[in-house]
């Protein structure tokens, strides 16, 4: 349970006061908590509840809450509270550019429950019609709620590889050979779609065999013998595991590791699809030494330029951690980042970078706690500091880049 987890229960229950109009001194209780906090460079999990109380705008009370987050993931009025509201409004805290006053507008005035409902009206021209609405926050809901609606079965690669490692350490004991294919084996910076190869004997054992960890649920109408369809319970992208049997696991886990412009490669009048799956092999090495091509690894089997590249070059020519100078893109606890300047930049060239980048948001981005001038200001004096500070510490050279995440704004200048 990290310092963000805990924040962002705290200033749920404030959303969900100020939406069913509670006391606001305990609603402003729980969001100075919440902003106070987030400063704190420390780890809110291993805090004594005494000395959490002892913080600058914490107090007694909202210890004892963060305590029971700690222990129970939650605590009794944010469960309260989620109770008497309905999941599809809670999602709409989500959404841009609406907070909890609008929110029970939509709610309350038009008795929408949910954001397919929402943007229905928004089509239909019914939001612009609530005091202080209009045509355009009607347009950006609507674009919110098509991106949000448009990401909702996609997951960052990491999170990807995580479910996916779940989903391989259950099916193993249930099948003994089981390899994660598709995006995830790709390492596509979006997946799609997790999928796994597992081999058994019976195929009448497949799904049988599958259905029984628990929190798995098929669509038997997208599921055929040889593919079970489904998705992990509360969880929206899509997982497909296929069978194959003993002899052509390697060729199916080959098939599911490339795209189709590179399976349909021809050589000597032949794909390597084609000779994938007519031929016996060990591995996806053993496919392409037969072919007298050269191994390509999971992530370049895009169709694009790789059998190019691999005239001039080889697999260890490709980038690795070890290539990396530095970073360029950083939030600190300027902004809405949960590290400090100096936290970071200690990691970064604890990890070797030569220089790290920071680009806290600019001061029209209030909802990001945007920096106006005079913060930005202060950013630069620090970054100064540290420069001087961390630069005399060692032989090998490192700096901090000054940089803003700047909005553009609505005649297209910029912040």
């Amino acid at each position: 349970m990290d310092n963000q987890y805990i924040l962002d229960q705290l200033e749920l229950a404030a959303k969900l006061m100020e939406l069913h109009d509670q006391n606001e001194f305990k609603i402003r209780g729980y969001t100075s908590a919440a902003f106070n906090l987030d400063k704190f460079a420390g780890d809110l999990a291993t805090i004594p509840v005494d000395e959490l109380g002892k913080m600058q705008g914490v107090g007694k009370s909202i210890a004892q809450k963060i305590e029971e987050i700690r222990t129970t993931g939650s605590f009794q009025e944010l469960t309260e509270l989620l109770e008497i509201t309905p999941e599809g409004v809670v999602q709409m805290f989500g959404l841009k550019g609406i907070g909890p006053k609008k929110v029970k507008l939509i709610w309350k005035e038009l008795n929408i429950t949910d954001t397919h409902e929402l943007l229905l009206a928004c089509e239909n021209g019914e939001v612009a019609k609530l005091k202080g609405f209009g045509d355009k926050i009607q347009a950006a809901l609507i674009e919110s709620i098509l991106f949000a609606q448009s990401k909702a079965s996609k997951l960052r690669m990491h999170k990807g590889e995580a479910l996916a490692n779940e989903l391989y350490a259950s099916l193993l004991p249930l099948f003994g050979r089981v390899k994660i294919v598709g995006d995830v084996l790709r390492k596509n910076e979006e997946v799609d779609l997790i999928q796994l190869v597992v081999s058994v004997s019976e195929i009448s054992e497949f799904s049988s065999k599958i259905n029984q960890i628990s929190y798995l649920e098929q669509s038997f109408a997208d599921s055929s013998p040889f593919i079970w369809r489904g998705k992990v319970a509360e969880k929206q992208i899509p997982i497909e595991i296929i069978y194959a049997s003993k002899s052509d696991f390697e060729a199916k886990c080959f098939m599911y590791s490339a795209s189709e412009a590179h399976l349909g490669w021809k050589v000597q009048g032949k794909t390597i699809m084609q000779t994938a799956v007519n031929e016996s092999f060990v591995d996806d090495i053993e496919i392409y030494q037969k072919l007298n091509l050269p191994f390509i690894v999971p992530e370049m089997r895009e169709g694009l330029n790789e059998w190019h590249w691999a005239e001039k070059y080889k697999n260890e020519d490709l980038v690795t951690w070890a290539d990396l100078k530095g970073i360029v893109h950083n939030h600190s606890t300027y902004s809405d980042g949960v590290h400090t300047l100096e936290q970071m930049a200690q990691q970064c060239k604890d990890l070797g970078f030569e220089y790290f980048g920071i680009a806290d948001h600019s001061k029209t981005a209030t909802y990001a706690k945007g920096l106006p001038v005079e913060r930005v200001e202060m950013q630069h004096r620090e970054i100064d500091e540290l420069n001087k500070k961390m630069a005399g510490s060692s032989s090998r050279p490192f700096k901090i880049l000054k940089g803003i995440d700047s909005d553009i704004l609505g005649d297209g200048s910029l912040d």
